[in-house]
């Protein structure tokens, strides 16, 4: 999928005017639009699961780290996984890919106010969820 997105913005490269924040915006809305697509041929056809191992290829890093870094991810992902889909997109697009309120809503085709109130919404649950846990020691 992310070579077909780039072969899809290399393509139209040579037509595309704007400044670098546009284009970061433009490579985004591609994104999202193969990424629809995706899902759509994916439910139209599911994959059932196997159980084969993961097998990592490279060399070991550092254990305390890369087990850090793999919880700290888990929990982001189940985190963002109790927001809507749309305040989970605003809130990815914001903070992971640092992208603009305006830049977002060009991505996913929401006036800007839609998009702030989306992503305020996003990251008071978020807060709520994290005051309401704690933080594990």
């Amino acid at each position: 999928m992310v070579s077909d997105v780039f072969m899809t913005v290399f393509g139209k490269l040579p037509s595309f005017s704007g400044s670098e924040a546009q284009f970061r915006s433009y490579v985004f809305t591609v994104a999202r639009r193969r990424l629809i697509d995706e899902r759509r041929r994916a439910a139209r056809r599911p994959v059932t699961p196997t159980d084969e191992p993961l097998v990592l290829d490279g060399p070991g890093g550092d254990v305390e780290h890369d087990a850090l870094t793999a919880l700290g991810e888990r929990r982001v992902f189940e985190l963002c996984a109790e927001l809507s889909d749309d305040q989970r997109e605003v809130v990815l697009l914001r903070v992971l890919a640092d992208l603009t309120v305006d830049q977002v809503s060009v991505v996913i085709g929401k006036s800007t106010g839609a998009v702030k109130a989306l992503q305020r919404r996003g990251l008071n649950a978020i807060r709520k969820k994290i005051l309401t846990e704690g933080v594990p020691l």
